[in-house]
C-alpha cells in the first residue's frame, strides 16, 4: 500500500469512530460552535442564537466549514449539525493523515502521530471545537514549510482557525530556510488569506477579535489556579486518563530539548515543540480560566513534535523513542474502559450532561415561547435544543459594554490602547436584549433535575424578571 492514500483512509476512520465514542457527551462550549454553524447555514447569520449577530466564535474558519457541510444536510429536509460535525471531523483528520504522508518520517512514526492525536482523551473531551482543525493545521504548516507560497496560505488559514496559534506560525516559519529567504511573499499570502475576515470583524462586530478574549479574562481562574499550575496538576496528578493524555506532551518536551542541546537543530518540529511551550507562556499571561480544551493545542503540538523527531533520529534512538510513543498510546485506554458511548467526556466541567441538558432545552422551549430568558451560566447546549432566544454575553452583545469597559481599565496602558484600538467601531449604545425570566441553576435535587458527573446532582428553575 502506498503511504500517500492509506494515511489519510486510517485516520479517516480512527476519527469516525472516535466520534461515535463521543458524539453523545459534547461539552457545552462545542455546542457553541454548532449553534453558530446551524444559524449560519439556516438564517445565514453569525450568530449563537437567531436574529442576533454575535462574535463569540473563536474559530471562523471551523464555523465556516461546519456551516457549508450543516448546509448540506438540508438535502434532507432539515438541517443536521451533529452529523456535518462528524463528516467534518472524518474531513479534517483525512487531511492530517494526508499531511504526515508528505513529511519524511518512517510510517511507524506517522501512524503514531496520528494515534497520539487522534485517540487522546483530552482531544475526545474537546470534539466539536477547532481541536481536530487545530491539529491538522499544524502538521500542514510543518509539512508544506519547504513550499513558501503554501506556507504562507496555510498561515492565513491557521489564524483564521485560531488566532492564538500565530507563535506556531511565526515559530515555524523561522525554523524553515525556504520560507525566512521569501518572508515578505509569505507575510504576503498570510495577510491576504486571514486579514478580510479581521477587518469584517472589526468593523461589522465592533472587534477584530472574538469576544471570549474579554469575557474569559474577567472570568478569571477556577479557585485561584492559574494556566500553568492547573496543567502541572493534572500532569503530575492522581487521575490516571490526565496523567497519560499529558504523557506525550511531555515525551515531546524531552525530545525537543534534547535535539536543541546535544544536537542544535532547529527545525519545523522542534519549532513546533517551541510553539507549544510559547502558547503555554501566552495563556498564562492572558489570566484565562484554565479550561480543558486550552492546553489541547500545546499537547497535541507536543505530541506531533515526539512522533516527528523521533521519526528523524537515528536508528536506535529512533526504536526506543517510538517504542515509548506506542506505549503511551496504549495509555489513553483508560478512558476508554468506560460504558461507550460516553454520557460524559473525561475532561469535563459543565453543570448537567448533554443529555440532561437536551431535556431542558427542549421543556424549556415549550415553557418561554417567544420570549427572552436569561442564561444560567452555560448557554450552548441548551441554546441548541431550546432554539430560542437565550440570553448572556456569548448571545447578546448589548451585555459586553460594562465589561469591555471594566477590562479595560484593569489592563496597562499598552494593553488598555490594544483594546480600545480593538473596540473602535463597537457599538457602545446597543442596549441588551430584555429578558421575561432567567433560568438559574443550583447544586442537589430539585425541580427540574439534572446530573453532571462534575457537579453532581443539580436542578433548574425559571423565575420571572418583571
Amino acid at each position: 500500500m502506498r503511504t500517500s492514500w492509506w494515511l489519510p483512509a486510517a485516520a479517516a476512520v480512527l476519527s469516525a469512530l472516535t466520534f461515535l465514542v463521543a458524539k453523545d457527551g459534547l461539552t457545552d462550549d462545542a455546542y457553541i460552535t454548532l449553534d453558530y454553524a446551524r444559524n449560519l447555514a439556516v438564517h445565514g447569520e453569525w450568530a449563537l442564537i437567531p436574529g442576533h449577530p454575535a462574535n463569540t466564535a473563536t474559530s471562523p474558519l471551523h464555523v465556516a466549514v461546519l456551516a457549508f457541510v450543516t448546509l448540506l444536510t438540508r438535502l434532507s429536509g432539515s438541517v443536521h449539525p451533529v452529523l456535518a460535525l462528524g463528516v467534518v471531523n472524518v474531513g479534517v483528520s483525512a487531511l492530517l493523515g494526508w499531511a504526515w504522508s508528505r513529511i519524511r518520517v518512517p510510517p511507524a512514526a506517522s501512524v503514531l502521530g496520528i494515534a497520539l492525536v487522534l485517540l487522546n482523551p483530552l482531544l475526545l473531551s474537546a470534539l466539536g471545537m477547532e481541536v481536530l482543525l487545530v491539529a491538522a493545521m499544524l502538521v500542514l504548516l510543518v509539512a508544506f514549510a519547504d513550499r513558501p507560497r503554501v506556507f504562507g496560505v496555510l498561515a492565513g488559514l491557521t489564524l483564521l482557525t485560531r488566532l492564538d496559534l500565530v507563535v506556531f506560525v511565526v515559530l515555524i516559519a523561522l525554523s524553515s530556510a525556504a520560507v525566512r529567504r521569501r518572508l515578505l511573499p509569505v507575510t504576503g499570502w498570510c495577510v491576504l488569506v486571514a486579514l478580510p475576515w479581521f477587518v469584517f470583524s472589526w468593523c461589522y462586530f465592533g472587534s477584530a477579535v472574538p469576544d471570549t478574549l474579554v469575557i474569559k479574562q474577567l472570568q478569571r481562574s477556577f479557585g485561584g489556579s492559574g494556566y500553568l499550575r492547573t496543567g502541572l496538576d493534572l500532569m503530575w496528578g492522581t487521575d490516571p486518563v490526565a496523567v497519560l493524555s499529558f504523557a506525550p506532551a511531555e515525551l515531546g518536551v524531552l525530545l525537543v530539548l534534547g535535539v536543541l542541546v546535544l544536537r542544535r537543530r532547529f527545525d519545523p518540529f522542534v519549532a513546533l515543540g517551541l510553539g507549544a511551550l510559547a502558547y503555554c507562556v501566552l495563556y498564562q499571561l492572558l489570566h484565562v480560566p484554565p479550561y480543558h480544551w486550552y492546553f489541547v493545542p500545546p499537547v497535541v503540538a507536543l505530541s506531533t513534535a515526539a512522533a516527528g523527531i523521533a521519526g528523524r533520529a537515528p536508528r536506535l534512538p529512533r526504536a526506543g523513542a517510538l517504542a515509548l510513543a506506542g506505549v503511551l498510546v496504549l495509555g489513553y485506554a483508560p478512558a476508554f474502559v468506560r460504558p461507550l458511548p460516553w454520557d460524559a467526556p473525561p475532561f469535563f466541567g459543565n453543570w448537567a450532561s448533554a443529555r440532561d441538558y437536551a431535556r431542558v432545552g427542549h421543556e424549556l422551549a415549550a415553557r418561554v415561547g417567544n420570549t427572552a430568558v436569561g442564561a444560567p451560566g452555560e448557554i450552548g447546549t441548551l441554546a441548541y435544543f431550546c432554539d430560542c432566544t437565550i440570553v448572556d454575553g456569548f448571545s447578546d452583545p448589548g451585555l459586553l459594554a460594562p465589561q469591555i469597559r471594566q477590562r479595560i481599565a484593569q489592563a496597562s496602558p499598552v494593553v488598555a490602547w490594544l483594546f480600545r484600538v480593538n473596540y473602535t467601531h463597537f457599538d457602545w449604545s446597543r442596549p441588551p436584549i430584555p429578558i421575561s425570566s432567567q433560568l438559574r441553576w443550583a447544586p442537589g435535587p430539585g425541580p427540574w433535575q439534572v446530573c453532571s458527573g462534575a457537579r453532581g446532582i443539580g436542578h433548574f428553575t425559571l423565575e420571572p424578571t418583571r
